[in-house]
């Protein structure tokens, strides 16, 4: 079993990710991460989706996402893809502990965007270890907030999704 990382260009209207999401609820396939957003096409969306899973699972989402009438394509990205994900998590803060934070938030390269007399807010962006990694270090500071936007991918090189059909 390992994560698998699917790039889908599907038709961009009303219903399309209801009808994703619920192929793989009718299944009973679990989505570790889902995220989607128009391309440079207003017409066409692009959805990265994360599942975790054998070859099998992944060759029967891939059956079932192709028998879709929005999907207009599916590819399985290698693993050497460009992964990345954006966190921006709220921690409890004080005069006496707000410099360490701000130095955590410096050594994983991300950025403090508000500040409080009682919380930080940072932003970070990098990989799912990465950012694991970062709240590793901060949640003994406590963690008030946290929203994580899901992975995007993209394939190393000219390599693109639309010339891969």
């Amino acid at each position: 079993m390992k994560a698998h990382v699917l790039a889908v260009l599907v038709e961009n209207r009303a219903g399309t990710l209801s009808r994703v999401a619920g192929l793989f609820s009718r299944r009973g396939f679990n989505i570790d991460s889902l995220t989607v957003g128009e391309t440079e096409d207003k017409d066409i969306s692009r959805m990265t989706i994360s599942v975790f899973g054998d070859d099998a699972v992944l060759e029967q989402i891939v059956k079932q996402l192709g028998k879709l009438v929005d999907v207009i394509s599916i590819h399985k990205l290698e693993d050497s893809c460009i992964k990345r994900e954006i966190l921006l998590v709220k921690v409890m803060s004080n005069e006496k502990n707000r410099s360490a934070i701000v130095e955590v938030a410096s050594i994983f390269r991300s950025r403090v965007v508000d500040i409080s007399s009682s919380t930080i807010t940072i932003e970070a962006t990098g990989s799912f270890d990465k950012l694991n990694g970062l709240l590793q270090l901060l949640r003994p500071y406590g963690i008030l907030e946290l929203a994580r936007t899901g992975l995007v991918a993209l394939e190393r090189g000219p390599r693109t999704l639309s010339n891969n059909e």
